[in-house]
């Protein structure tokens, strides 16, 4: 009976451990071969090819975005992307897509001189905080680069290379839902390639 008491116990701080355990792993959101998982809105190109995720600009040369199909509220994200030609693009967090019309907040990812890593609401109020000017050498243009990207409530913060790039509070972004996007600009002649996008729900 002592031994049962022991267990019953100790049951609740198991299932709180677990459920840690489950919340703090880190899961694949591309798998290297298909794009599983995703949506394609707009006409701009998203394929896999020799294992990356590449986005390249089409004929309409027009926005495009490639969305999870699953919602994450509270997370940290962690990708790799390299710039070819132009690579005017983004990661988008807590949005939603109408056609090709997002919702929501991009993380920014863009030439040198850019604001990569800032923080920017399309279709609302703009740029709500750039990096310091100095933190733009972080960015290794054609090259491949390091993203983290951790949100929590309302608060957003951005990272290339190791660098912290924003640490940004609003309440309107923890208000919202939806799920993470990557984005390719308009204008046309865009290419990005994207590897290693992984996840853990905080």
């Amino acid at each position: 009976m002592k031994y049962v008491k022991t267990l019953l116990l100790l049951l609740p701080i198991v299932v709180v451990l677990t459920a840690g355990g489950l919340a703090g792993k880190k899961i694949k959101l591309f798998n290297g071969k298909d794009l599983s998982g995703w949506t394609i809105y707009g006409t701009e190109k998203w394929y896999v090819e020799d294992g990356l995720l590449v986005c390249e600009s089409g004929p309409d040369e027009a926005y495009g975005y490639l969305g999870t199909d699953e919602h994450y509220k509270d997370f940290e994200l962690e990708l790799e992307f390299k710039q070819g030609a132009d690579g005017n693009s983004g990661v988008f967090i807590r949005s939603t897509v109408d056609g090709t019309k997002v919702s929501g907040w991009q993380v920014e990812v863009a030439p040198p001189g850019h604001d990569t890593g800032g923080i920017y609401e399309s279709y609302g109020r703009g740029w709500l905080v750039k990096p310091e000017p100095e933190k733009d050498k972080a960015l290794k243009f054609g090259k491949w680069n390091k993203m983290k990207i951790r949100v929590e409530g309302d608060r957003v913060t951005s990272w290339v290379n190791g660098t912290e790039m924003v640490d940004f509070s609003d309440a309107k972004i923890g208000e919202g839902e939806g799920g993470i996007c990557l984005q390719i600009h308009d204008g046309g002649g865009i290419k990005v390639y994207w590897r290693n996008i992984k996840l853990r729900k905080l």
